[in-house]
């Protein structure tokens, strides 16, 4: 059974494995976990360490190689493999499932790779290297976890906050785990006066929200039309292509026409069932049509903002209707 990221520091404290393989997008979090891994061989006398980068041309007999050769400096050693997802072919299953079947007492294997797809997290080797060692899958930071995983890391640094300040850290942050790090970092050298307020920590801070197009679709599929205004005005202020935008936005809306939700995170392919209970198959269609025509907008054959019909067609997709509408929710909210 995979490993959980806040397990991870108790099964270390029980023993080391002989090969670790760490998954996800989120680069912070994937970098914690194998550091934590590394110190940890360390502490137990792995004091070489052989980083790999897994590029093209890398043969996988490589890794074979590497694992039975002397070491020149310890007895004990750790091979850190950087490996791109879509580099675990079948060279590398035939060559994993082997070294799992007798891992070398002297060597740890860490292998660090981007989000693994259902099919591979399915796949001989994987499950190879899950008896034999662990595995960990690391989802993203989802907006409803963002203030409690903001919370636990500035009790970490010893830095209380007001309940109001780290709801505006949150928003200020989401989507960039780097970033809010970087923050608690900095509110913890300022050496504030605490609980850090709302008014302490604005003159503070930094807008360091950071989005994709992803951040825009898991917007719209959970009905946060607030949300999804925002998003879309910093990918726009940031120069993202809206072309890039409209492409994740047509491919949602395939899937929810189709009702394919392999291979999502849960919290993603949750609304993707709550949007298809929200919306007709006509209503998606008419939706996927209008992607057609904001396609034709960007390419210069209809006239309009390519933006607006983007920030239009999502808000639809949360189930606004217009902007006025909109506008009266948020006014609503507020008062």
């Amino acid at each position: 059974m995979p490993l959980r990221p806040n397990d991870l520091a108790r099964d270390l404290a029980r023993g080391l494995k002989p090969v670790y393989l760490i998954s996800g997008d989120e680069l912070l979090l994937v970098e914690e976990a194998c550091d934590a891994i590394i110190a940890a061989a360390r502490a137990q006398g792995f004091t070489e360490r052989d980083l790999i980068q897994v590029e093209t041309g890398y043969r996988w007999s490589e890794l074979t190689e590497a694992s039975r050769a002397m070491s020149l400096f310890s007895q004990r050693r750790l091979l850190d493999v950087r490996v791109p997802a879509k580099r675990f072919d079948k060279d590398a299953g035939d060559v994993l499932i082997e070294y799992c079947r007798a891992p070398p007492t002297d060597t740890l294997l860490l292998l660090r790779t981007e989000r693994l797809e259902s099919k591979q997290r399915g796949a001989a080797w994987f499950k190879a290297i899950d008896r034999a060692g662990a595995v960990m899958v690391i989802w993203p930071i989802e907006l409803n976890q963002l203030q409690g995983w903001l919370s636990q890391r500035c009790r970490a640094a010893d830095l209380a906050l007001t309940a109001d300040a780290l709801e505006y850290l949150a928003t200020r942050v989401e989507g960039n785990l780097l970033a809010a790090v970087q923050e608690i970092e900095k509110l913890k050298l300022l050496g504030l006066a605490q609980p850090v307020t709302l008014e302490m920590l604005m003159r503070a801070i930094t807008d360091a929200a950071h989005f994709d197009a992803f951040d825009l679709m898991d917007a719209a599929l959970t009905a946060q039309p607030s949300r999804v205004r925002h998003v879309i005005w910093v990918l726009r202020a940031e120069g993202v292509a809206p072309l890039l935008v409209l492409g994740v936005l047509a491919a949602q809306l395939r899937r929810l026409l189709s009702g394919d939700s392999r291979g999502l995170p849960q919290g993603r392919e949750r609304a993707m069932r709550a949007a298809r209970a929200r919306f007709s198959l006509v209503e998606l269609e008419t939706l996927l049509k209008d992607c057609c025509a904001i396609d034709q907008q960007s390419k210069g054959a209809l006239g309009g903002d390519v933006w607006q019909s983007l920030e239009r067609a999502t808000l639809r997709l949360a189930g606004i209707e217009s902007l006025d509408q909109l506008n009266r929710i948020a006014i609503s909210t507020r008062g």
